[in-house]
């Protein structure tokens, strides 16, 4: 049988808007990270990577090998058709294929699909060459001197929907929750997408690289983790020495703006599953209390009664340990709180 020969290309010459880039990892690799844009044509189902894995584990190479082939020998023709597919349908277009390390998963579809026709380039070093791209960009621009605005407040301030006005309207925000999927309580991934941590440096390298003309940026007053996402040192160094901003906005008004973000009707099982990792934190009588409203699915008094005895008291402390001193801005409804914020940052621009 002849052999083509499988034309490599680095990720400096790759385009994320005008090539055609494939993933064939796995659904569930693919899922957790990927080089934007990419189309994911899986050589290997998430099962039958397990299998080829554990094989290699607890065989050899050359029985993984073995089983790989075997399970992807049926599917050339289905492999041809989408490729060729997506080459018909972007004809202008280079196709770029990868997978983690730029090893045999890739160079086996290249060489395949390119013996049967169609033109493609494997990426060199996989997805892996991406993710240094991402370290070396965060090197780069943590490097960058600027200020920054610190959007502080209790929880249920409304800081994310003042934040996601004001970057309607232009202003430098790195929206941070945004990036995370996740509103950082315990209670922040219900209704909500978490990222990677990989997936989150991508997309925040991302927003600051589109920020690069900006002498400043505006992110709200998060701690070191948003879920299960690490900060980089450079963001909470910005936190810690910004200009801070504090959102004053009555509990009530806090209560129901939280029931509305997480609707806790729809969530039922998420909420209770989260008031369970916070059990250990509570008092006696503040449990019982609790148990006796979930009963009663009164979930206002519920979420008034975690602000008052757990969320506000765990903001105090950490608020206190700032060595710069806020600017208070009491608010009640959205727009009053918008524009006293952007007045805030114009007179802060003009100094």
């Amino acid at each position: 049988m002849s052999t083509v020969e499988v034309k490599q290309i680095t990720l400096a010459d790759v385009s994320f808007e005008e090539d055609i880039l494939i993933d064939v990892r796995s659904p569930a690799e693919f899922a957790e990270y990927k080089i934007p844009n990419a189309i994911n044509v899986p050589l290997f189902s998430n099962e039958e990577r397990a299998k080829i894995g554990t094989t290699y584990k607890q065989k050899s190479r050359e029985d993984a090998v073995e089983l790989g082939l075997s399970m992807y020998a049926p599917k050339i023709p289905s492999f041809f058709q989408k490729l060729k597919g997506l080459q018909v349908e972007m004809p202008n277009k280079r196709m770029v294929i990868y997978c983690w390390r730029g090893g045999m998963r890739s160079k086996t579809i290249a060489g395949t699909v390119g013996l049967l026709g169609v033109e493609c380039y494997q990426l060199e070093g996989g997805i892996r060459s991406f993710r240094q791209y991402v370290r070396e960009g965060l090197e780069q621009v943590a490097r960058k001197k600027r200020d920054y605005v610190v959007i502080a407040g209790h929880t249920g301030s409304k800081k994310t929907e003042i934040l996601s006005i004001l970057k309607e309207r232009g202003y430098p925000v790195i929206d941070l929750e945004e990036l995370a999927g996740h509103r950082g309580s315990i209670f922040g991934h219900i209704g909500m997408n978490p990222k990677s941590q990989k997936q989150f440096e991508y997309l925040l390298l991302e927003q600051i690289q589109q920020l690069e003309n900006s002498s400043y940026m505006i992110i709200e007053a998060e701690s070191k983790r948003i879920g299960h996402i690490v900060l980089p040192d450079f963001i909470i160094k910005g936190k810690e020495n910004g200009v801070r901003v504090e959102l004053d906005y009555p509990l009530w008004s806090r209560v129901e703006h939280i029931y509305n973000t997480y609707q806790p009707q729809k969530y039922k099982e998420n909420i209770q599953e989260a008031i369970g990792k916070l059990r250990k934190y509570l008092s006696t009588q503040l449990l019982d209390e609790l148990d006796a409203l979930q009963q009663k699915e009164d979930y206002k008094t519920i979420l008034s009664r975690f602000l008052e005895e757990y969320y506000d008291p765990r903001y105090a402390h950490a608020s206190s340990k700032y060595q710069t001193t806020a600017t208070h801005l009491a608010f009640e409804d959205l727009d009053t709180g918008v524009e006293k914020v952007v007045s805030f940052i114009e007179k802060m621009v003009q100094r």
